[in-house]
């Protein structure tokens, strides 16, 4: 067989014509073995075609194949051409539909100084302290960046081997940003919370004097010689950057070029992906507080694990410049910290439109931890309740659940049974990110580069790259049509409410509002018998972050489950 017109030649034939399927038919690929073939036929387009859904008559098959064999080679052309992974199609998704808009200027930001806050004896006691906190010791200048630095790295060091959750220290650039924060505090200039707070960033995420490995093989020696607007709008802010923390291999799972990251709760545990580090190392207590991604649970997955509080922003509420693309429509980059005001701390920090990410748009962020929760329209997910009272017996994250309910209750709200529209094929409309990840990884699939990848299997990335080349075109833009269908239904249903609090695996929730995306905050709301915590979540309307934050911080002013602490790692 002609060399251009190797098997992945066909699929990508057959994929672009809207002809292709879950996978290429092995008959067919047996037959073009066979015959030696160095261009189609019309009975290879008719069996591609059946497998594909659709019929065609002899006379139509005519008038197809000399103009596909001519396509072959403009779609070697395109293939030809390097594409770097930051460069996104030139096709936007705007979560905001038509008739609506959202203010611009942010008008208030007031968060919790706690009154009396003092040193402790031993600095390493305050690793797990929140970042309101260990603000609070740094702006009365009882503890230095430098020291909180030293302490966060000595942890890394010592406990990141048994959790595997560093990828690379950011030593040397730490201490530079620490003495810097230090000399600015000590001439009065103080830029906030974040200044001199230590943090780590998911592996995703560049900064020009560190490798960028994604995760996976073969990006193990990448280096990005550019800094993430995320990155550098926490170096504005004052924080330091100590360490690349794990993702599972290109934004999949827990699993890395270099292991298994852990759960610091159950080291038999791998801490769930794919912010794996994000999660792991910020429970341990050996970050300040972690940026995280997600593009379909990859911050509400690690910090129900971990026990984490985690916010998933609204779509366009981060500029994504700098970081790894893979569903472009889909991706998010958020905080994941101890506590659910830490993450609007950050979130106040990293917001709003760079000028390079076309998607980042400047919506106000409005944070007052004082306002009153009565003041906050609540829903809850009806039958994801119901189905957990259903099956609480079987299943302890289902009490859990059921009680974090009762609690918003008791605040005094009697909140609004809201639905999904399920009707819709919602798990179908998976294939939006299937086929915008391949097209991510389209040149490592092709160089056979991604049998380096440390996951082999049928859910692994290399099968689901190969498996995007088959899916139509057609069923890709049908897909995102019923999205727009999905995104007018779940607007209606929450119309007139700020929040709905939701079980966060319940029914169709999680994947829905990847889709539409709408703000998801996860906490713990519970430990379960072999030491895993459970979460609840609290997803906010579009651009109403700040509201699903403030009734996760009041569920967590009710409750003590977020100050928990992994026994293996409080020494």
């Amino acid at each position: 067989m002609d060399e251009g017109l190797n098997r992945r030649s066909f699929m990508a034939v057959f994929a672009a014509m809207g002809l292709g399927a879950t996978a290429l038919p092995s008959a067919l690929w047996g037959r073009l073995q066979e015959s030696q073939a160095n261009e189609l036929t019309a009975s290879m387009i008719n069996d591609a075609a059946r497998v594909a859904g659709v019929e065609f008559t002899d006379e139509e098959l005519d008038l197809m194949v000399d103009d596909l064999n001519r396509q072959l080679a403009a779609y070697e052309q395109l293939r030809e051409v390097h594409i770097p992974n930051s460069v996104a199609p030139a096709v936007r998704f705007e979560p905001v539909l038509p008739w609506k808009s959202y203010p611009a200027e942010s008008t208030v930001f007031r968060y919790t100084r706690p009154r009396g806050i003092q040193r402790p004896g031993g600095l390493e006691d305050v690793a797990f302290w929140p970042v309101t906190d260990l603000a609070e010791l740094v702006r009365t200048r009882q503890v230095t960046s430098t020291e909180l630095t030293e302490m966060y790295l000595a942890r890394l060091k010592r406990h990141g081997p048994t959790l595997e959750c560093v990828v690379t220290l950011t030593e040397d650039l730490a201490m530079r940003q620490a003495a810097r924060a230090d000399a600015e505090i000590a001439r009065g200039h103080y830029r906030g919370p974040l200044h001199g707070i230590p943090w780590g960033g998911k592996d995703l995420l560049a900064e020009d004097e560190y490798r960028t490995t994604w995760g996976a093989k073969p990006y193990e020696e990448q280096h990005l010689f550019e800094d993430s607007t995320v990155g550098k709008r926490l170096e504005e802010a004052g924080a330091v950057l100590v360490a690349k923390l794990t993702l599972g291999a290109l934004a999949q799972g827990d699993v890395w070029f270099g292991g298994r990251t852990n759960n610091p709760w159950n080291l038999e545990q791998g801490s769930s992906g794919s912010s794996a580090g994000s999660a792991s190392a910020t429970i341990a207590g050996l970050v300040g507080f972690a940026i995280g991604s997600e593009t379909l649970g990859s911050i509400v997955s690690p910090s129900t694990r971990c026990g984490a509080s985690g916010l998933r922003p609204t779509f366009g509420r981060v500029s994504r410049a700098g970081a790894m693309a893979l569903s472009w429509t889909m991706d998010k980059l958020g905080p994941i910290c101890r506590g659910a005001e830490d993450c609007a701390l950050v979130l106040n920090a990293i917001h709003g439109a760079d000028g390079v990410d076309g998607t980042a748009r400047d919506v106000a962020f409005d944070w007052d931890e004082g306002r009153p929760i009565s003041e906050l329209r609540v829903g809850y997910y009806k039958s994801a309740f119901d189905q957990a009272a259903e099956n609480e017996p079987e299943n302890e994250s289902n009490a859990f659940a059921l009680r974090s309910l009762e609690v918003v209750r008791e605040f005094g709200i009697d909140p609004i049974p809201v639905e999904t529209p399920d009707d819709l094929p919602i798990a179908a409309m998976r294939i939006i990110l299937s086929a915008e990840a391949g097209a991510a990884f389209d040149e490592l699939s092709r160089s056979g580069r991604d049998d380096l990848l440390v996951r082999q299997t049928r859910g692994g990335w290399p099968n689901t790259f190969r498996k995007a080349r088959m899916i139509p075109a057609v069923d890709y833009l049908q897909a995102n049509r019923l999205r727009t269908i999905a995104m007018e239904r779940f607007e209606a249903a929450m119309e007139g409410i700020d929040v709905v609090v939701t079980p966060s695996f319940g029914g169709s929730m999680l994947l829905l509002t990847n889709l539409t995306g709408h703000p998801q905050v996860v906490v713990p709301n519970g430990y379960q018998e072999n030491g895993s915590p459970t979460s609840i979540s609290f997803v906010g309307k579009l651009f109403g972050d700040a509201e699903a934050l403030r009734l996760a911080k009041a569920y967590q002013d009710a409750t003590d489950f977020h100050r928990k602490t992994p026994p293996l790692f409080t020494d």
